[in-house]
């Protein structure tokens, strides 16, 4: 099932190029608001699944190019990263240590949104293409041979980044958190839907050019042991994100006006836009680019404020 939310945040199940309007199914749960419904049905699914698939089958479709969609998890209680997990092509001699960060649940926007550089001095801003999965109930110290049972399912996400923020050391919080720095979406594709999540495509690209091109099977630590880690830290609840890492060799700078997809094999395109009102330019090289040529270091800023002459 892929489940999303449109318009004014009505909830709804995609069905081929249309979604069925399903929100009366669920006027059933007291919410607060968008976040917090679709919270809530994750964590009472099995309740709410047989009257969903009805609907949903005979329910009259609205074209999906005539809505507008939202972020399928408006608030999730959190949102987890994990740091450095691929093993980039190969190039990696061994996995790197288990790592990962804390990204605010304000930083979401959905597809069709913008992503907004802000007027910080960065010496690049990146957007990592990554799938993430989402908490189904309630995780806390869940070993690797339990953990794929608290998968709920799974979404596009972009880490959102800029790098090189003073001082050195305080990177992750301030170069991650944001505000829309994490764009998810469109919908959430239910994990039943998903065959072999270490064994899919991701792929992302920058005005129509393809930038990072990579499958799951190159995660270094695989998911089960990353929900295990991270649940061993502190307990997550239905609705949580865990991004569970990307690739880095294809990252290039994000800069005013790009289109900016993600689709990872069978969760649908994600595609967002990005602002700079300061219009600063980077080269539009990857870092496996810089490398091919015998470049050290993040591609330099080549104009606009904060860039070095």
């Amino acid at each position: 099932m892929k489940l999303m939310m449109f318009d004014d945040f009505r909830l709804g199940i995609v069905r081929g190029n249309d979604v069925v309007d399903v929100s009366a199914v669920v006027q059933g749960i007291r919410n607060s608001g968008p976040g917090d419904l679709m919270n809530q049905l994750i964590a009472r699914f099995g309740e709410f699944r047989p009257a969903l698939e009805q609907v949903a089958a005979s329910g009259k479709g609205i074209p999906l190019a005539g809505v507008r969609i939202r972020p399928p998890l408006p608030k999730p209680v959190n949102i987890e990263c994990m740091a450095v997990n691929y093993m980039e092509d190969g190039t990696r001699a061994a996995p790197a240590p288990i790592n990962g960060f804390h990204k605010s649940p304000n930083c979401i926007i959905g597809n069709g949104d913008t992503m907004v550089l802000p007027d910080v001095p960065a010496t690049i801003f990146e957007g990592e293409a990554e799938m993430a999965l989402v908490v189904g109930k309630p995780a806390s110290n869940v070993p690797a041979a339990q953990a794929m049972d608290y998968v709920f399912g799974y979404l596009n996400f972009i880490d959102g980044s800029a790098r090189g923020l003073p001082p050195p050391g305080n990177v992750f919080y301030q170069a991650k958190s944001r505000a829309t720095f994490a764009p998810i979406g469109p919908w959430l594709v239910t994990a039943d839907e998903v065959a072999d999540p270490q064994h899919l495509q991701v792929k992302l690209w920058v005005n129509g050019e393809l930038k990072q091109d990579y499958n799951t099977d190159d995660m270094a630590h695989k998911i089960a042991r990353c929900i295990e880690w991270v649940s061993s830290i502190h307990p997550l609840e239905p609705g949580d994100i865990l991004a569970l890492g990307t690739n880095h060799r294809g990252l290039s700078a994000f800069q005013d006006g790009d289109t900016v997809e993600l689709e990872t094999e069978g969760l649908g395109r994600l595609t967002i836009r990005v602002r700079d009102d300061l219009k600063r330019t980077w080269a539009r090289e990857t870092r496996l680019d810089r490398q091919n040529k015998g470049l050290e270091g993040q591609t330099p800023q080549l104009t606009g404020k904060y860039a070095k002459g």
